[in-house]
């Protein structure tokens, strides 16, 4: 067991969530929360255990994620990944057409194991752990089950047996992955009124449509976009009311 490379893969990947979920839990929980609630997509708050809850499963999916790190790059697993070292090797073109590439395969990776989890005979045993935040906050960002952790991490297993990637390549798209996953589970809609409308919004994953498959646990299953819901069909009916009656609401409500 490469114990460095356990607690230095630890400590990025627990400062990208905790960097990124105390930040908007201090804005939008603690600092303004009087003045933003009439935008809190569900108008409460979730309780303190929720909190906890949430910490502590998201810890277990920390550790998790960074023992799958180490043994992906032990002796007798690394050699055999298409990581590579030094940026040369492949280009700085090939360097940046990678993190679309990654994009894509992320979030209908996400969208395909997302169903499965679904599934009424899975769904007890791994996705319910998630979903005891009807109403998530950011710090649910990571919450999952042990087993959903391993599900999820496993895309950087086909990173790594697909793709040439680079260190900074998972550095730099985890971090925008985990900054849209808090995003996702803030409880807040931070795109403008009619987003959801325009050309490009409405294939956008929004902190809306996110809500609501937590508050409704069916349909929405996308992560960073809504491609796969509008093609296979499982966005919900209601999701364009919805963001509009949170970005219509005034002050007083």
């Amino acid at each position: 067991m490469n114990w460095d490379l356990f607690f230095t893969a630890l400590e990025k990947i627990g400062s990208r969530y905790f960097g990124a979920a105390l930040i908007a839990f201090l804005l939008f929980y603690v600092i303004f929360r009087k003045n933003w609630l009439y935008q809190k997509i569900q108008q409460k708050f979730p309780k303190t255990k929720d909190y906890l809850r949430e910490l502590s499963y998201s810890l277990s999916t920390m550790i998790i994620f960074s023992l799958i790190i180490v043994i992906l790059n032990s002796p007798s697993i690394g050699p055999h990944t298409t990581r590579y070292k030094e940026i040369n090797e492949m280009g700085w073109g090939y360097y940046y057409a990678v993190f679309p590439i990654m994009f894509i395969m992320h979030d209908l990776y996400f969208y395909i194991m997302h169903r499965i989890m679904h599934h009424p005979s899975i769904f007890k045993y791994v996705h319910l752990v998630h979903h005891q935040s009807t109403n998530p906050s950011p710090w649910a960002a990571y919450a999952f089950h042990p087993l959903e952790a391993v599900i999820e991490q496993s895309i950087v297993v086909i990173f790594y047996f697909t793709l040439p990637v680079h260190i900074t390549h998972l550095a730099i798209f985890f971090l925008f992955s985990i900054i849209y996953n808090v995003y996702g589970h803030l409880g807040f809609e931070l795109y403008p009124k009619g987003f959801n409308k325009t050309f490009i919004g409405k294939w956008i994953n929004t902190s809306v449509n996110h809500n609501q498959h937590h508050q409704y646990f069916k349909g929405n299953y996308g992560l960073y976009t809504l491609v796969w819901d509008r093609l296979f069909g499982t966005i919900r009916k209601d999701y364009d009311q919805q963001f509009e009656e949170v970005k219509n609401r005034t002050i007083n409500i």
